[in-house]
């Protein structure tokens, strides 16, 4: 680029990728144009590095003969170029100016690297033809380090929303449009699975105060947990007597006190040992229950572990016995807390499985079989959308003590809506009548119910084993 002359005019735009080629067209004929007018020397079109990776940025150098001749532009007929564009492209252009000055331009007579640093591609001016990157570094602020973090969460243009509001509210449609092309628009499927599955766990499963304990009162947390242990000790013994008295062992006070029987309103003894003997001879597990609530002994000497040889030897009753010990040592609260931190990895090793069924229900769709895998990736992203704003709602409705109907209907709205969201993806997706549809939609869900309670039982059997 020369440097002989006046300040640098920059004009830096921003557009669709979809629409590159012909913007690029466009603006070749528009630089030509403006090299036509008065005051304009030479001018230089640059690729540079777009923030978004479904936008392509355009940098065009335009050399003036002078300030005056760059001023008599602005005051005359920058308008009607600027409105060429605006009239073309609307809303899918973004522009920016700003002028060089000789102080400000840079030092062309200094050696540039000779290749990219980025991706190392020979360098033939100060931004790779291939990446986009600047040849030279420059200092970067706090400020565009928060926008690069989280710019994509608060522009409504930016491809977190534009895959969240179609995977949401149009069955189908994101799988649909990513099968015929259309990707650089919308968040990568296995991306959009990950995130949206994190989310769910951190909201579902996260206790601000057992992790955050510090910032709560020990004795409040204390009376709370004390209070609900008393609460379900309380229902247990309740329950317990209800069944006593449906069958005549035991007759409640209130009872006694009708029929004119006098007693003392204590209940009766419990059943004599040789039952309760009798009852861990057949179960081989002891469970007692007192006003203190359940106490669970494990008790496994006549019980014989059954199945194939390998299965015999990893699970003897041995190693049962230390399992159950361990789960109760802390009323179970380990293996729970386990548990949940196995059934992601449970349900992602379901995902290629229901890929698995969907080849086989739909043999003659000539689809791959990473097209149903795509299909249940979305599905699934969607499911963890749905639950993660059930979740929340919930919450919502307790924190602001608002009516408990508002969270038996979410719960009800979601129970409804998940299974017509998966017949009608079915449907945009591949095209079939919907009786067809209707028919396959059922056996997936049951071999899908079916798959999930394999991987849900597999996780707790190894959590068991593994703690």
């Amino acid at each position: 680029m020369a440097s002989a002359h006046g300040p640098v005019y920059e004009v830096a735009l921003s557009v669709d990728r979809e629409i590159a080629e012909d913007f690029d067209l466009w603006l070749a004929e528009h630089v030509r144009e403006m090299l036509r007018l008065p005051g304009f020397v030479s001018a230089d079109i640059f690729e540079a590095e777009a923030e978004s990776p479904d936008r392509v940025n355009r940098i065009v150098h335009y050399v003036m003969e002078g300030e005056q001749a760059l001023q008599a532009y602005l005051a005359g007929p920058a308008t009607e170029m600027r409105r060429s564009g605006a009239l073309r492209f609307a809303d899918r252009l973004e522009t920016t100016r700003r002028v060089l000055h000789p102080t400000d331009a840079p030092a062309h007579d200094a050696a540039p690297p000779e290749a990219c640093l980025n991706c190392g591609t020979p360098l033939q001016g100060q931004y790779c033809a291939r990446c986009g990157q600047r040849a030279r570094g420059r200092l970067i602020s706090i400020w565009e380090l928060v926008r690069d973090a989280i710019g994509d969460l608060f522009e409504l243009d930016s491809r977190l929303w534009r895959t969240i509001i179609p995977l949401m509210f149009q069955p189908g449609q994101l799988t649909h449009d990513y099968l015929i092309g259309r990707r650089a628009r919308f968040m990568p499927p296995f991306r959009t699975y990950l995130v949206l599955s994190i989310v769910f766990f951190l909201v579902a499963f996260f206790d601000p105060q057992q992790q955050f304990g510090i910032l709560y009162e020990a004795t409040t947390a204390a009376e709370e947990n004390a209070a609900a242990q008393r609460r379900t000790a309380d229902e247990i013994r309740q329950d317990v007597l209800d069944d006593l008295a449906a069958e005549g062992i035991y007759v409640p006070p209130h009872a006694r006190e009708a029929a004119g029987v006098p007693g003392i309103d204590a209940p009766p003894e419990p059943p004599p040992e040789p039952q309760q003997s009798e009852e861990r001879e057949e179960s081989g597990l002891n469970v007692q229950i007192n006003e203190d609530g359940m106490d669970v002994n494990c008790d496994l000497d006549d019980f014989n572990p059954d199945g194939p040889e390998w299965f015999t030897r990893r699970v003897t009753k041995e190693r049962l016995q230390q399992v159950c010990e361990k789960v109760l040592a802390d009323k179970g609260r380990s293996f729970i807390n386990q548990l949940l931190d196995n059934v992601p990895a449970a349900l992602f090793v379901l995902l290629p499985l229901m890929a698995l069924i969907l080849k086989m229900l739909y043999p003659l769709s000539k689809r791959y079989y990473v097209e149903h895998l795509l299909f249940v990736l979305h599905f699934h992203a969607f499911f963890f959308l749905i639950l993660t704003l059930e979740v929340l709602f919930s919450r919502f409705v307790t924190w602001l003590s608002l009516p408990l109907e508002l969270t038996n209907l979410s719960v009800f709205v979601v129970s409804v809506y998940v299974p017509i969201y998966l017949y009608k993806a079915m449907r945009r997706v591949y095209a079939q009548g919907r009786i067809l549809t209707i028919l396959k939609f059922f056996m997936l869900v049951l071999t899908y119910v079916a798959g999930l309670s394999v991987m849900l039982l597999f996780a707790a059997f190894y959590t068991a084993f593994s703690i």
